[in-house]
């Protein structure tokens, strides 16, 4: 990717008041969600251009690229902006677990109890 096109790219991102965009983290062939975390424009950066996810740690203050310490690498397989340019998709081929826990994904074993429609019709 050109450094114009980049530069592009990262300035559709609409980051908060921290200069943080949250990335939701999904597996590229079972669409499975994996994680949430956040990233700020250098990480994007580094995301897009090394194929290796790269986020901003609030606690540590600094930045983690998937995988380092724990050996649960992400590659990136895809990108995208949802329409308000303040969230990142982010399609990656997990290596190992996702999350902290040692759980395949962040979402494992905590379901909460919503009441489910009856009102929609199915498909929509």
């Amino acid at each position: 990717m050109s450094d114009d096109r980049l530069e592009a790219e990262l300035g559709l991102v609409t980051y908060n008041d921290q200069g943080l965009v949250p990335v939701i983290v999904q597996q590229w062939d079972t669409l499975e969600v994996l994680m949430m975390a956040w990233a700020d424009e250098e990480a994007l950066r580094r995301t897009l251009t090394t194929g290796r996810a790269t986020y901003w740690s609030r606690s540590r203050q600094e930045y983690w690229r998937k995988g380092d310490t724990s050996g649960h690498v992400q590659h990136v397989r895809g990108a995208r902006l949802d329409c308000d340019g303040d969230t990142v998709l982010l399609l990656v081929d997990q290596i190992g677990v996702a999350c902290h826990t040692g759980t395949r994904t962040c979402f494992d074993g905590r379901d909460l109890d919503p009441v489910v429609s009856s009102d929609a019709e199915p498909g929509h």
